[in-house]
């Protein structure tokens, strides 16, 4: 379910959401070094990390999911802000050459179709960032920012949706360190726990930015599309094997033929 477009809009006129777009906005600028000349698509609750690209850019838009609602933005230029179906985006396929996804994926009914449209808008070799709680960092677990509402990832989910949806993965980074907190002394501090948390607890960041590659598949020529066996993992339950003394699993149970 996705949170109102008015408590969101607040939270980022506060510290605590003004400083989350500080750190997060560091590690998207590593990301995206330059976006000179390029379109740019926010999809979800996306403005507020948007912004620092908006001179660079040579268009930048902010899809709203209709459930969430929508707001003008930017405030100081015209409106660049649309509500949308998240699963059925009202743009021309290949029209975007980077997408930013936040407050979409870990909120929406279906984050699958999400991707797949986004996939659709974005132009060959063109890059998406997502940005999602960690399912292993505290602010998954507060209620402290919208990061603690939705449903949090862990990156290898992170990664197996996007690899679902044909985007390569290429590369991944984490942001928020801080413990969750409204405290002003420990804002003030926050680049100082940035530093720290990258290099002693990486794995027990707050949000996981993943950045991946829409890639197209290549089609086979006459004669190679025979079909291949491949091996299939064998997955058995805890507690199952050995039931008897024998296994559970359907292969392992056919009868031996003497030689």
């Amino acid at each position: 379910m996705f949170l109102d477009v008015v408590d969101l809009k607040t939270f980022y006129d506060l510290p605590l959401g003004r400083m989350l777009r500080v750190l997060v906005g560091q590690r998207l600028r590593a990301a995206w070094p330059t976006v000179a000349g390029q379109r740019l698509l926010g999809l979800g609750y996306a403005g507020p990390y948007l912004r620092p690209f908006m001179d660079e850019a040579e268009r930048t838009i902010a899809a709203m999911p209709a459930a969430q609602g929508v707001v003008a933005w930017p405030r100081e230029r015209d409106n660049a802000a649309t509500l949308v179906d998240e699963t059925n985006l009202p743009f021309p396929d290949s029209m975007f050459d980077r997408i930013l996804v936040v407050h979409a994926i870990d909120h929406c009914r279906d984050p699958l179709e999400l991707l797949h449209d986004a996939w659709r808008v974005l132009v060959p070799g063109g890059k998406l960032v997502v940005v999602v709680a960690n399912r292993r960092g505290l602010w998954a677990r507060t209620e402290t920012s919208p990061f603690g509402y939705g449903r949090p990832y862990s990156r290898g989910q992170l990664e197996a949706l996007l690899k679902d949806c044909q985007f390569q993965v290429s590369a991944s980074d984490e942001a928020l360190f801080l413990p969750p907190t409204r405290s002003r002394f420990l804002l003030r501090s926050a680049r100082t726990w940035e530093r720290i948390g990258r290099r002693l607890w990486p794995a027990f960041a707050g949000l996981l930015v993943i950045e991946a590659e829409k890639q197209l598949f290549r089609g086979l020529a006459a004669g190679e599309g025979k079909r291949v066996r491949a091996p299939r993992p064998v997955f058995i339950p805890q507690g199952a094997a050995g039931l008897n003394g024998r296994s559970r699993h359907p292969e392992a149970q056919k009868p031996r033929i003497s030689t």
